[in-house]
Formats: C-alpha cells, structure tokens, sequence
C-alpha cells in the first residue's frame, strides 16, 4: 500500500529523536562541550590600545638615539610627537595631581642629539656655542658637562619634556679638564674648552682633521689633470644618483669632445 510520509515534530520525527540522543550523549558524559572560541576585537580595547602605543613610542625613541642624520631625527622626531599626543588623548583614568603635575615631563624623559652648532676660539679657549630656546629657564644643575683630556659630553634634562644630549670625542688637542666650563645664556649654552697650549685649533676633532688631511690629498697633486681626476673620483663615489648621471653625461660628453679633437687633454 502506499507509504505516508509524516511531517513535523511528532514524538516519533527525526528532530525529536535526534534531541533525545543529544540529550542522553550529554548526560552521561559521552559529549563534552568544546572550547570556547577566541574572539579578537578591533579597534582593540582601551587598554589594549595604549599599551601598543606606549611601545610604538618606546621604539620610535629609540631609534631617535640611534639616528644620526638630521633628515630622519626630523622624521623620527614628528612621528615621536605624533605618538605622544595620541597617548595623551587616549580615554581612561587620568593620574593623580592637579594640572600643574600633569605638565611635568616624566621623570626619564627621552633624549634628543644635539647636531647643530657653532664655534670659535681664542688663544686661551676653544668655544662651543649650543642654541636651545628656554634653556636659560632651567635649574643651573639640569645643564651638566662633563669633561676629559680629549672629550666632553653635555646634557640637558627636562627642558620642554626632553632631554638634550651632545658629545665630542677625540678633540683635535688636550685641553685642561679643571680650567674648562659652560656658561648658560639666553636660548644658548656655551661650552668653554681650556687649551692645554694656546696654539690655533684647524678643526674641533681628529676625526675633522684626518678628513681635511684626505680631501687635501685629493687637490694637492703636480698633475692637474689627476687631481682632477680624483676630484671626480670622489664625487662620484660619495655622490647620491643625481650626481653620478651628471658626472657621466659629462665624462661621456668629454670623451665625445675629444675624440673630435675639440679638447686635447681627457679629464
């Protein structure tokens, strides 16, 4: 005869018969619920978020201390501040204190090289001039140098929320640790180094010196031809991608000139 098909959740259907099973499975045992699933939140929490900065910041810090051109320290420098703000605007509890507390730098800060500055001498002193705006502000104890026969190291703490690091090694000459001083004066720091001799200083360091010895090497020649040649030697090999295609156009443009007999010495 004809089979009839039943429809719906009688006490016979599969759904039933499947939840019975599932059921019974769960109390004895045979079924055990698997882990829960981990669940990865984005944006990330507050929390969360002003950890990862912290060590954005952290790490931008200090590749700034290892930076040396004045190029990436601006980079780094910008993105330092970029970071910082946005730790300061991230929401949760503020820290105790009042407002003044607030503006004080932390008490490690992060330290910034110093690359640009001036000197001159005298017959007595070699002088070092450092420009920092608001540095005339600061506890005479926040501007320390240190000094030895052939080196001084300066450092600057807290002044706007950073602290300001330069040093020398190698000075050209000795010079006398307990006759050497600073002086702070508005916006500027002048570092005073006492000379051993009072002889002329060509340069501050050795480094400087044996640089000026080699570039003089390269023009100092009986052959102005050649020292031509090493002039174009050297800047070719220091020079970026710009310098390098204008130095063989002309070397190519030369050689053209030449084999025309426009120019009868090669360069």
């Amino acid at each position: 005869g004809a089979r009839s098909v039943r429809h719906g959740g009688g006490a016979g259907s599969g759904a039933e018969r499947a939840r019975t099973a599932l059921g019974t499975a769960r109390d004895t045992g045979r079924l055990s619920p698997g882990p829960e699933p981990r669940l990865t939140y984005w944006p990330p929490p507050p929390q969360e978020a002003a950890k990862q900065l912290q060590k954005d910041f952290e790490e931008v810090k200090e590749l700034l201390n290892k930076a040396t051109r004045k190029r990436i320290q601006d980079v780094l420098m910008a993105e330092e501040h970029k970071i910082e703000t946005e730790i300061k605007n991230q929401p949760g509890p503020k820290p105790k204190g009042d407002a003044v507390e607030e503006e004080k730098p932390p008490a490690g800060g992060y330290t910034v090289k110093i690359n640009n500055y001036g000197w001159d001498q005298s017959d007595k002193f070699v002088k070092i001039y450092i420009t920092l705006n608001g540095v005339h502000k600061l506890p005479a104890e926040n501007v320390q140098v240190h000094f030895s026969e052939r080196s001084f190291d300066l450092l600057v703490k807290h002044l706007n929320g950073r602290n300001y690091s330069m040093t020398f090694n190698n000075l050209l000459k000795p010079i006398s640790v307990d006759g050497s001083s600073r002086k702070i004066k508005t916006d500027m720091i002048l570092v005073l180094c006492k000379k051993k001799q009072e002889d002329k200083w060509e340069c501050l360091t050795r480094v400087e010196k044996e640089s000026k010895d080699k570039e003089k090497a390269a023009y100092d020649t009986s052959d102005p031809g050649e020292g031509l040649m090493n002039l174009l030697k050297k800047m070719y090999s220091e020079g970026d991608d710009d310098m390098k295609r204008t130095i063989n156009k002309a070397w190519v443009e030369s050689r053209e000139k030449q084999s025309k007999g426009d120019i009868p010495m090669d360069i």
